[in-house]
């Protein structure tokens, strides 16, 4: 009876042990579910931010492009607004050389070659000589000391070239802020240099 005893005893000892081992490896099959949802969902996630930055680039792409558009019509836009300021410039020029008695003179731009290095002047005449640059817009001092100094440059090129000094130097500018243009007044006044400025082309110095 005893020997029953013990034996029973340790028959649901070991059934007991068996129903935890079983208890555990449930828990354990539950989480290695869970492990497995988790790195299914994670790779969904994954799967979806590589498709979110694929979109991003190819919309980046499509965003520099059109940006690139807009660029290249900006300028071609800048350069025929410049080429008509400059035609309006020329017609100024020559309406100020009939007051000064010079008649049927030709104003144009003109590309000179001067010590193996290519000079673009926007508006030039041989006779009488006359020295010109163009420009729609000076943001600051810097641009402006800029344009002057290449203004100063052509005029002392074309004279060297030309062998006598320059009747009509001048600068028309389209627009510029209140300091720059004041800037522009007193250096061209210095510099003897007629100061067109606005699209009312009002002659400044």
């Amino acid at each position: 009876k005893a020997l029953r005893e013990d034996y029973n005893k340790r028959f649901e000892e070991h059934r007991e042990e068996l129903k935890n081992l079983r208890a555990e490896q449930e828990k354990l099959w539950m989480e290695v579910k869970a492990l497995r949802e988790g790195q299914e969902k994670l790779w969904e996630n994954v799967t979806k931010l590589w498709e979110e930055v694929r979109e991003l680039r190819r919309d980046f792409r499509e965003m520099r492009e059109e940006q690139r558009r807009l660029r290249a019509s900006f300028e071609t836009f800048g350069k025929a607004l410049n080429v008509t300021f400059e035609h309006y410039t020329c017609s100024l020029v020559k309406l100020m050389l009939e007051n000064m008695g010079y008649f049927d003179v030709e104003i144009d731009r003109r590309v000179l070659l001067h010590e193996g290095k290519i000079y673009e002047v926007n508006v030039f005449s041989e006779d009488p000589l006359v020295v010109g640059e163009v420009t729609l817009y000076l943001e600051n001092l810097d641009e402006a000391k800029a344009e002057l100094n290449k203004l100063s440059e052509r005029i002392e090129i074309v004279e060297k070239l030309a062998g006598k000094k320059a009747l009509l130097k001048l600068l028309a500018v389209g627009n510029a802020s209140k300091n720059v243009l004041e800037y522009l007044k007193e250096e061209c006044r210095r510099m003897n240099i007629k100061l067109i400025f606005g699209r009312e082309f009002e002659i400044l110095t």
